[in-house]
């Protein structure tokens, strides 16, 4: 019960505290009342005092948007006052402050809170100044005090405790607020990276996912033509080779169905998530080539080095860029023979595949094949290298990628 009194009341605090700050000119003009308000006595002994008091009360309507400019004026009018005279002297006695003249630390307060420390401790040493001249200005003298010594100490002290007081109540103010406003504008720069970062990630995993269904469906479709091409100029003259063009198109199909399942299958959460089965890889390579080979055309295979397992997102990368390099080589080289060669270094794997075709036409085919192989190598920190044959016709797809670019082995 206590507790949500206690919440209820700071609740109330804070609606306040927004209220007041959205309202802030209200509260000053308000302010500016009081000030004339309390000096209204003055004016009955020296009608004189009525023009400065409503200048330091104008001024302090405007001390938020003119906090320098007000205050300047408020210390004049102070010093003119201390100057020349002017002011209420009650029953013949010595020159009085007026009410209204607590509006020079009410300035001096917001000078403290809103500029830089070198300005308003000059804005404190001039209202210190001021205030001890009209000490000494406001002195009664022997004739009418007892103990001249003991006044002039009291007065100064409350003279100099005010302007001090009200710079060190300024200045906290705007120290804190200057804190928070540092707080905020540090979330919202945080949030902002946190966007920026987002969208980076998203972008990225967007082009992953493109590349993928590039590499799947271009190189299952290109064998799958391939297949149907030769299984309907086979169909009169040799019914049994298209009757198994006819079982390689559904068999590429399925695979194609299933890699697509398993990309799929990543972007899925909770419940629906499928059985995912493990990527392919660098063992599933003999495969693309028998596929390939299926299509027409006959793809030797060659490993140089010692194999060995790599880790799975090389392994992915390797069977990815054979994938586009075969596809390639199926759509475009107009060639009969390929070759792939996975060389296993030390600290590396070599990726090369050659065709017997029309060299660069071979990688001019549309779409974004050889951008794709470029990037999955730049990804593992490797490098890719598409383009005709040296020494002869044909088309070249030569990948190096680094043996610790990614995750555990396969």
């Amino acid at each position: 019960m206590i507790s949500r009194q206690q919440n209820g009341y700071a609740g109330s605090v804070d609606r306040g505290y927004t209220w007041l700050r959205r309202h802030a000119w209200l509260f000053d003009w308000v302010l500016a009342v009081i000030l004339l308000a309390g000096s209204a006595n003055a004016f009955t002994y020296e009608p004189s005092v009525l023009p400065a008091t409503i200048a330091l009360a104008g001024a302090v309507a405007v001390r938020r948007r003119f906090p320098v400019e007000a205050y300047v004026l408020a210390v004049a009018i102070g010093a003119a006052q201390v100057a020349v005279g002017f002011g209420p002297k009650f029953t013949g006695g010595p020159l009085q402050p007026t009410f209204a003249d607590a509006g020079i630390l009410v300035l001096l307060y917001t000078v403290a809170a809103t500029r830089s420390r070198r300005i308003s401790l000059a804005s404190l040493a001039t209202c210190v100044a001021l205030f001890t001249a009209a000490t000494a200005r406001w002195n009664p003298g022997p004739e009418r005090a007892q103990n001249v010594v003991q006044f002039m100490v009291v007065t100064s002290l409350i003279y100099i405790l005010g302007p001090v007081s009200a710079w060190v109540l300024g200045y906290s103010m705007g120290y804190r607020r200057a804190y928070f406003a540092a707080l905020e504008e540090r979330a919202v720069r945080a949030e902002q990276e946190r966007d920026a970062q987002a969208q980076i990630a998203a972008a990225a995993e967007r082009a992953r996912i493109a590349r993928e269904l590039h590499d799947i469906i271009a190189h299952s479709l290109s064998v799958m033509v391939a297949q149907a091409d030769g299984g309907r100029y086979a169909f009169e003259a040799e019914p049994d080779r298209s009757r198994q063009a006819l079982t390689e198109i559904g068999a590429t199909g399925r695979q194609a169905l299933s890699e697509m399942s398993h990309l799929l299958g990543v972007l899925r959460t909770g419940a629906e998530a499928p059985d995912l089965a493990p990527a392919p890889g660098i063992m599933e390579i003999p495969d693309l080539a028998a596929r390939a080979g299926e299509a027409g055309m006959r793809v030797t295979q060659a490993v140089e080095g010692e194999a060995r397992p790599v880790p799975s997102g090389l392994s992915l990368a390797a069977y990815r860029i054979v994938q586009e390099a075969l596809t390639n080589t199926v759509r475009h080289s107009g060639g009969s023979t390929a070759t792939v060669r996975l060389g296993y270094d030390d600290d590396a794997l070599t990726i090369t595949v050659e065709d017997d075709g029309r060299g660069a036409a071979a990688g001019s085919g549309p779409g974004n094949g050889v951008a794709g192989m470029a990037e999955r190598a730049r990804e593992l920190g490797g490098t890719l290298e598409a383009g005709p044959r040296p020494g002869g016709g044909g088309f070249r797809v030569l990948a190096w990628l680094p043996a610790a670019a990614a995750g555990g082995a396969s």
